[in-house]
């Protein structure tokens, strides 16, 4: 819950000096604030920036490594499996970090398949959620040995005619989502997703005409939500509908787990959530009559806060009622602010510690007026060639990122649990550009 009053300057810093301590494991953190500047792996922030170049995306093992743990124990309930939702960041090092901690994988896409099978991930541990194929992926899916899940009726069709016999998931939409805006709510009556739960009885008879096997349920109610109270409702919901199908492998209750991506909003409270989704599946499995495997997938709660995006400050001006701080953080490099007026914590890495100065509006060099990645933020002693660093990028940056205005996508950079810095993607280059195309 957000607090009744709103944060003095003075007091948002401290709490995000906390937060910054509370990321790492304090016995040997890769990310401090010595003497009011950032450091990273032992190394000032702005030199890490002079080696790499920005804009530069950086990742914390270690921090991924925790945040893996937590999932991995969320619920007491056994079998128990978590799938890493991988549009949320598909760098190939980050996938085997995750797989090492004993995580499946879901995909959106072929390319997400091609990527999680070159991570190491073997097929049957990949989850193909599927949203209005063509019969091309649906067949390179089916040839590529993963589960499917299928989100309509027609698609449930387009299985069964390519793949008769088959064994395949549906996703369902239990009426209601939750999130924190509106185009990342994926559940309810105007969201795409899913079969819609009044709908589920017209699944029997697709299943019949084509000899299918359903094997799982899966659902997604919505992404970043900071209480519990609207996920255990679907889950409630879905293991009753559950209760329809005679011998289910798996229910996947879906992700979408969020993170305080401002410093005075409350952590996700993942152990209570965990017991009581816990309590509720026991209760069930007695109704049910066997042990079926539960699964979750979430992404951004496994990889945003191991991520912080490096950015040059390259002009300040002065319009009336306003200060502008123009980088070279566009929108094509960090596109949820502009996309959903997402909020990012944005430190002056030279001086971490202060608030004192006229408030400013961080904006990128892409030609488009919404390409703003903060208002009225207060970055002291601001000046041209500072480095920025954009807190809780690790979701949905890069995964995100384009060529827009024909920029380059930045490099990618992994703080190792030794603090080496390993560069893990090279920036793109300007032939790089040229690249398909036929002149």
């Amino acid at each position: 819950m957000q607090p009744t009053t709103p944060l003095s300057a003075d007091d948002a810093h401290r709490h995000l000096l906390n937060r910054l301590k509370t990321l790492v494991d304090t016995g040997k953190p890769e990310i401090t604030v010595e003497k009011g500047s950032l450091k990273l792996a032992g190394r000032e922030a702005r030199d890490v920036a002079a080696q790499f170049g920005t804009p530069l995306y950086v990742y914390s093992e270690r921090i991924l490594r925790t945040r893996c743990r937590e999932i991995k124990n969320f619920i007491g309930y056994e079998p128990f499996m978590p799938n890493y939702s991988c549009k949320a960041n598909t760098n190939v090092a980050l996938l085997k970090i995750i797989r090492s901690e004993g995580f499946h994988a879901d995909a959106m896409s072929p390319g997400e398949i091609f990527l999680l099978l070159t991570a190491g991930f073997r097929p049957e541990e990949i989850f193909f959620v599927s949203n209005y194929v063509d019969d091309e992926e649906m067949r390179f899916a089916i040839r590529a040995g993963v589960t499917i899940s299928v989100d309509s009726l027609a698609q449930l069709e387009r299985y069964g005619r390519l793949n008769p016999g088959g064994r395949v998931a549906v996703r369902i939409n239990p009426g209601i989502g939750d999130g924190h805006h509106e185009k990342v709510i994926t559940g309810g009556a105007h969201s795409k997703f899913g079969i819609f739960h009044t709908d589920v009885e017209h699944i029997f008879s697709i299943a019949k005409r084509y000899n299918l096997t359903i094997t799982g349920l899966n659902q997604h109610i919505g992404s970043n939500y900071l209480t519990g109270t609207v996920y255990l409702e679907s889950v409630k919901r879905l293991l009753s509908i559950a209760e329809n199908f005679a011998d289910l492998d798996f229910i996947d209750f879906g992700g979408g787990m969020g993170i305080p991506y401002k410093n005075d909003a409350a952590r996700l409270n993942l152990a209570t959530l965990g017991e009581q989704i816990t309590e509720v599946l026991e209760k069930w499995t007695t109704r049910y009559g066997k042990r079926i495997t539960a699964k979750i997938e979430p992404g951004r709660y496994v990889v945003a806060e191991s991520g912080l995006l490096l950015i040059t400050v390259h002009a300040l001006k002065q319009n009336p009622g306003i200060t502008f701080a123009g980088t070279d953080g566009g929108f094509n490099v960090l596109a949820r602010p502009m996309m959903y007026g997402a909020y990012h914590e944005i430190l002056n890495t030279r001086e971490v510690d202060g608030t004192a100065g006229t408030p400013v509006t961080v904006c990128g060099n892409i030609c488009e007026s919404g390409d703003i990645l903060g208002e009225n933020r207060r970055l002291s002693d601001l000046r041209e060639g500072d480095v920025l660093a954009v807190l809780d990028a690790g979701a949905y940056g890069f995964s995100m990122s384009s060529n827009y205005n024909s920029r380059l996508r930045p490099a990618e950079v992994l703080i190792t649990e030794e603090g080496q810095l390993r560069l893990i993607r090279e920036r793109d280059r300007l032939e790089d550009l040229l690249l398909h195309q036929i002149y």
